[in-house]
């Protein structure tokens, strides 16, 4: 990670200052990211547009949305015929501006009319800043009607259909590990002191908590993987995704039946975990700029790292969800129809040109690997005991395209 002296914010110097001037790298993570009056999503000062800070994929227009769908309605129509009489809901968690369920809801109404009455769209966002400005997007008055609830309000009645996870997991809070005489220790962030007053952020670090410890060692094991690596040099960095699995289970109380549906950046453990990368893959963004200097700025830019594919199953089953398999978005992308959708935009009249320019780069930013292309969309299952309405194996988005 960049720079070793940053200028430290004042409101996080406090912070540090009640800390006792230091804290593991993923407290201050989720100071910077979640803090409700000075965090980057908690005060709601990321942009999340194709001119803001970074940009997803419903940001880029309408397509993705419409792709998506399809899968959406594809596992509906089973869980609608598996409960006739039960209401059915599409939760998207960490809903960023709201364009997802902004354009998925009328997808939905026009692709499965039949649900319309059934259909509920719940909003999980622990951000008041983001909530509101989901708020303002999301009419009122349209036939699906949206609610936004904690993820525990939903454990007393657990909800039937579908749970989304878009590019949330990956800006979860990591513990940050650093390689010190083949041993990992955990990162801090500190705050050293200045003449001048304001303070500066630098990097410390600690022996692993027991309870962190046997996490990794416990995890590793079951899995295969060696942390560290044999040969990695002094200083050998990465990331510990410890949120995860306790995020996976909270999501799984408040699922009675249906799926899950993560996209997310991930990668194999034998890359992501690889004596060849050094330092992890923890980036920040701001301003379309990515960068490894995540201590700068804190509260005004977006911190991830990549998922590691194997702890992300693993924790998975742990916590009762049954993997459905996996692919690359690329790859979902054209098994849902997006060759279709090409093949449209050049039916469209000439004076629309510009729209059908904007939409054909959109669309090729979605697959392209070095894009968004590379993002991994991953399917389980609740409660998969129903033997005479399985869900279909594999999932659309999972079959060659037609």
């Amino acid at each position: 990670m960049k720079a070793s002296d940053v200028p430290c914010p004042d409101w996080m110097q406090q912070r540090l200052k009640l800390h006792g001037h230091q804290v593991p790298f993923s407290t201050f993570m989720e100071w910077a990211l979640h803090d409700p009056q000075h965090g980057a999503y908690g005060a709601g000062h990321l942009q999340v547009e194709t001119d803001g800070d970074f940009v997803t994929s419903p940001a880029l227009g309408d397509d993705f949305s419409a792709l998506l769908a399809r899968q959406l309605i594809e596992w509906l129509e089973v869980l609608a015929r598996r409960h006739p009489d039960q209401p059915l809901a599409v939760v998207d968690v960490g809903p960023g501006e709201g364009h997802l369920m902004d354009q998925l809801r009328p997808h939905l109404s026009v692709q499965a009319p039949d649900l319309i009455g059934r259909l509920e769209c719940v909003l999980v966002e622990l951000n008041p800043g983001m909530e509101a400005r989901q708020r303002n997007r999301l009419s009122s008055d349209h036939p699906i009607p949206c609610r936004w609830s904690a993820l525990e309000d939903l454990h007393a009645e657990p909800l039937i259909g579908i749970l989304i996870a878009h590019e949330l997991l990956d800006a979860f809070p990591v513990e940050r590990l650093i390689v010190r005489d083949g041993t990992l220790q955990r990162q801090l962030v500190q705050l050293q002191p200045s003449e001048l007053g304001q303070g500066s952020l630098v990097w410390g670090e600690e022996p692993l908590p027991e309870a962190l410890a046997a996490q990794i060692a416990q995890q590793a094991q079951r899995i295969g993987l060696p942390l560290p690596p044999l040969d990695v040099e002094d200083g050998w960095a990465t990331e510990w995704h410890h949120a995860v699995e306790p995020w996976l289970r909270q999501a799984s109380y408040a699922m009675q039946d249906g799926m899950l549906l993560v996209v997310d950046y991930a990668m194999e453990a034998s890359r992501y975990y690889a004596a060849r990368r050094p330092d992890g893959t923890l980036t920040a963004y701001r301003q379309q700029q990515a960068s490894g200097d995540v201590l700068r700025h804190a509260g005004e830019q977006d911190i991830t790292a990549h998922l590691c594919l194997e702890t992300l199953l693993d924790s998975a089953k742990a916590t009762g969800w049954i993997p459905a398999g996996q692919c690359r978005q690329g790859e979902a992308l054209l098994a849902l129809g997006l060759p279709e959708r090409f093949s449209a935009l050049q039916q469209l009249p000439g004076h629309q040109l510009d729209e059908a320019l904007h939409r054909r780069e959109a669309l090729l930013r979605l697959v392209d690997p070095s894009c968004l292309g590379e993002l991994r969309w991953l399917a389980f299952e609740r409660c998969a005991d129903h033997d005479d309405l399985p869900m279909p194996n594999p999932s659309r988005f999972l079959r060659e395209p037609s």
